[in-house]
């Protein structure tokens, strides 16, 4: 890449930030991180806890958020500072280190460029993730199992926060169903594009004649309930049972009747945790669960009056959106966005951004949300 060449890229990079600048508005942020400060500056804020807890979180992101486009900006005045430096000195240390600097850059802006598309109502908060085991047997289980692990490393990649609820762990191997939250702001609206039928093919390990297999894994991705969505559950509408936690290993595993099943009345929904030691804690998460999972129903409910009034015939979500193919080549595509690799290791260990980006991107220009 010559000095030109960089110019212009640096070129496009500035504008796509002046872009997001525009979208984000960080003047406006600042000013309610100024209320917030204030407001969490007060002698009395914890004497409300789940106040409390909501000024400091909003105030944290906001604060992040501020200091991500702040931290951005300067570093592209900085690379075209060391792009004319590198001109006058015709260094190739320099070249070099403005052309990681630039990839560098070039992806961090991209990320932020994906969160300024993540308009929808609830997509600024945690998500709730479900994943199940559907047809193929031991193998769906075994995918189950790769796809919980796959999410956890995306996760974890990115630093995000994970907590496991439940794990139903299946006789032979993999796993019947799990569910865990990922806590950091717009979670939903990122992974909300992982929802649907998750397809592998591959030769079965736990098939003794080598044959090629093929099987499904559902995902379901719902938002975290906060305080203000207000769904009221009547004891009277819940049951509520208790067993012993069940998997490997752990003090507290089969020991206790600690873990939780609740079974909400009117709609026959049922949720439960074993991952807390207390049948306390396993209740209190498992009640979280079943609240967004009522608060996912109701929208549906609204999203599907509203379709049946456009005379909409419906979407394209739900079936199958992804296929991960191992035998008799190698390649993971979305079959929404065309978007394909080529190495599925790469994707099982976490490397997901590629997918997510361009499912908000898909979404976007679909015009669902």
């Amino acid at each position: 890449m010559t000095v030109a060449d960089m110019r212009v890229a640096l070129g496009a990079l500035d504008r796509t930030l002046g872009s997001i600048e525009i979208v984000l508005d960080p003047s406006s942020k600042k000013a309610k991180i100024a209320e917030l400060a204030e407001a969490a500056a007060a002698p009395d804020l914890w004497d409300d806890q789940d106040r409390a807890q909501a000024v400091t979180s909003q105030l944290s992101r906001l604060q992040s958020e501020v200091d991500r486009l702040t931290e951005l900006r300067r570093r592209v005045d900085d690379l075209a500072v060391l792009i004319d430096l590198a001109e006058e000195e015709a260094d190739s240390d320099t070249l070099a280190e403005v052309q990681r600097e630039m990839a560098s850059l070039t992806a961090d802006i991209d990320a932020l460029e994906i969160r300024t598309l993540l308009s929808g109502e609830y997509d600024q908060r945690d998500a709730l993730v479900t994943i199940r085991s559907e047809a193929g047997g031991v193998d769906a289980a075994d995918f189950a199992a790769m796809l919980l692990r796959m999410y956890l490393r995306w996760a974890e990649r990115h630093g995000y926060a994970t907590e496991v609820y439940d794990i139903s762990y299946a006789e032979e191997a993999g796993i019947k169903s799990a569910t865990f939250t990922v806590k950091e702001p717009f979670a939903y609206g990122l992974l909300s594009v992982e929802q649907g039928t998750h397809r592998l093919v591959r030769i079965s390990p736990f098939d003794n004649q080598g044959r090629r297999q093929t099987s499904f894994a559902g995902v379901d991705v719902l938002p975290v309930t906060e305080e203000t969505d207000h769904i009221d559950i009547p004891e009277g509408d819940i049951r509520v049972d208790v067993f012993r936690s069940s998997g490997p290993g752990g003090q507290s595993v089969n020991t206790t009747d600690s873990a939780v099943r609740i079974t909400h009345l009117p709609t026959g929904l049922v949720v439960s945790c074993q991952n807390e030691k207390s049948q306390l804690q396993n209740k209190a998460a498992a009640l979280r669960v079943l609240q967004s999972r009522l608060l996912e129903r109701a929208r549906a409910e609204k999203e599907a009056e509203m379709r049946e009034l456009k005379g909409d015939g419906g979407n394209s979500w739900g079936s199958q959106m992804r296929s991960y193919v191992l035998h008799p080549y190698q390649m993971v595509k979305d079959l929404r966005t065309n978007h394909e690799v080529g190495n599925p290791d790469a994707v099982f260990d976490g490397d997901l951004d590629g997918f997510i980006d361009a499912g908000v991107r898909w979404r976007r220009q679909q015009g669902e949300r």
